[in-house]
């Protein structure tokens, strides 16, 4: 059954609720399942892209496309009752940025054939695609970015680095700025490009964070041939097509799921290693509890006027991604202080040091993996200089 099929956005919300509470029972593998020992999880590589193929083939992809795109065509409201149920279950995070960001890009500002080569190769997991902006001298600073793509008869010809490029080790293919223009103002003359990372002159060079992983890489171009007709929107133009669904990524990213499943592991460590009678570790449990909770309330109330107004989300939306990052990090800190030697064993480790006691963890690695989240999607100085200027008003 294909979602071009089944009008779910008609449901109501609690049969809709229910049916993909359902689905994800019967279907999720158990095995892949988060739980608190490890809350951060995300599944990569074919494991993800199997999961993603049977969400299409029963027709529970794409919510936010239309439906005329392969989409459910899902309201806001029904897409986050949709993330809800997907956190409900404990299903790994994907980081499918094919689906998130270039589809909706294509189906905005791309032409008619681009459409109907790229979304149904995005739909099928055929192409895996991953986001080339920041440079090695240009992250939150975007518009200062250097890799350049000359125009050569029907061709662009790209030289330069990515770099933090997160999953471009998974994938097939690139979405990427490039510097095509010298104009007064730098977000000027910048263009969007999708690339094949098969293309010769491409090298990937994977980078490990200090949790261990190697979720992010370089990706070098050198003389890489790109047909004109792969550029998205016109020429020049690219710093548009990029901030065009910036607001809806902030909201996303500004979940307080991670951080409630931070605060799950801090609970039960809390009663594993037997504080609940330690003051000073339970008033700061109490005051993140008090903190998640307002935030919870905070950001209901942001997502339920963005579907009362039908409109885009607003600058506003960056409070979500500066409170929910910076609340994940003091959780993260408070798991590892109350943790005390178990924090600082890289690995899971029995908490208690009882093998057979029923909490394992890795306490360092949850605090590694939230390291990078004030940084990714625009450093919380740049999204707190947005809130400043368009927000409040105040001057630069």
């Amino acid at each position: 059954m294909n979602s071009l099929n089944v009008n779910r956005d008609e449901m109501d919300d609690a049969d809709f609720r229910a049916e993909f509470r359902a689905f994800l029972a019967e279907h999720y593998p158990a095995e892949l399942k988060q739980d608190f020992h490890r809350p951060f999880r995300r599944l990569r590589g074919e494991p993800a892209n199997d999961w993603l193929r049977t969400l299409q083939a029963h027709g529970w992809r794409a919510p936010a496309w239309p439906r005329e795109s392969g989409g459910m065509g899902l309201s806001f409201r029904k897409q986050l009752i949709y993330h809800e149920e997907l956190e409900h279950a404990g299903v790994a995070r994907i980081i499918d940025l094919g689906e998130t960001q270039l589809g909706p890009t294509i189906i905005k500002m791309g032409s008619p054939e681009q459409s109907e080569h790229y979304l149904p190769r995005i739909l099928n997991c055929e192409h895996v695609w991953c986001q080339g902006y920041s440079e090695p001298n240009a992250g939150s600073d975007l518009a200062s970015l250097r890799t350049s793509a000359e125009l050569d008869g029907d061709e662009f010809v790209v030289n330069g680095q990515k770099i933090w490029t997160t999953h471009a080790n998974d994938s097939t293919h690139i979405f990427t700025l490039v510097r095509t223009g010298k104009f007064e103002k730098k977000q000027q003359g910048i263009s969007f490009l999708l690339i094949d990372l098969d293309t010769p002159g491409i090298s990937i060079r994977p980078i490990i964070n200090l949790a261990g992983e190697d979720e992010f890489c370089e990706v070098f171009f050198e003389n890489v041939r790109v047909p004109k007709a792969n550029l998205v929107g016109e020429l020049h133009q690219g710093w548009a097509v990029a901030k065009a669904l910036l607001g809806y990524e902030r909201v996303w990213i500004g979940s307080p799921a991670l951080a409630g499943k931070a605060l799950a592991l801090g609970e039960h460590l809390v009663q594993q290693l037997g504080l609940e009678d330690d003051r000073g570790v339970m008033d700061e449990l109490a005051q993140l509890q008090a903190d998640l909770h307002d935030y919870r309330l905070l950001y209901s109330r942001t997502c339920d006027a963005i579907a009362d107004s039908g409109k885009a989300p607003g600058p506003e939306v960056s409070m979500l991604k500066v409170y929910a990052s910076e609340l994940l990090h003091r959780l993260t800190e408070f798991n590892v202080e109350v943790g005390a030697e178990y924090g600082a064993v890289v690995g899971d480790v029995a908490i208690g040091g009882d093998s057979t006691a029923d909490m394992q963890a890795d306490l360092y690695w949850q605090l590694m993996m939230a390291r990078p989240v004030t940084i990714f999607a625009g450093a919380n100085e740049i999204q707190r200089d947005i809130l400043a200027k368009t927000v409040l008003g105040l001057q630069a």
